[in-house]
């Protein structure tokens, strides 16, 4: 898992929250807590695949071009990382004679793949709709009429 899935999930769900509103990089940058270079970076990704719509100049930015009941955290996972479950490195040596050193790293590989579909059904049953639903979710509830801060 790298940060561009974690990032790519924020700035939608952000976009989702203001509908119909440009926001700048800076802007959603603010609202990550990173550097407005890495969301231009995986926004860039999001307007090839057509998530997201761009306008320059004054008044631009970006702005969802999609409905967030429609687009799954899975679509955005296999965008930004898939393969990326398996780590780069794994035990073992296919050269050696014996049978678990050998086929150690062909058995993770398969473990990571099966392991990494499994969590991209998980995240196929979430959208960013429903991620704005649960954020909103959290919000503190009023009671007896008080202001909670």
């Amino acid at each position: 898992m790298n940060s561009e899935f974690t990032i790519a999930v924020h700035s939608l769900v952000f976009l989702a929250h203001l509908p119909d509103h440009m926001a700048t990089s800076e802007e959603i940058a603010v609202n990550v807590s990173t550097h407005s270079a890495r969301i231009r970076k995986v926004m860039g990704f999001l307007r090839k695949a057509g998530y997201v719509s761009t306008k320059e100049g004054i008044g631009g930015g970006f702005i969802l071009s999609r409905n967030p009941d429609e687009v799954t955290l899975g679509e955005i996972y296999r965008l930004t990382c898939q393969g990326s479950l398996k780590p780069s490195w794994c035990s073992g040596d296919e050269n050696k004679p014996c049978v678990v050193s050998s086929k150690m790293d062909k058995l993770m590989g398969n473990v990571f793949a099966d392991a990494e579909k499994q969590m991209e059904l998980y995240f196929d049953g979430h959208t960013i709709g429903s991620m704005l639903k649960r954020i909103k979710a959290f919000e503190c509830p009023q009671t007896n009429n008080e202001q909670l801060s």
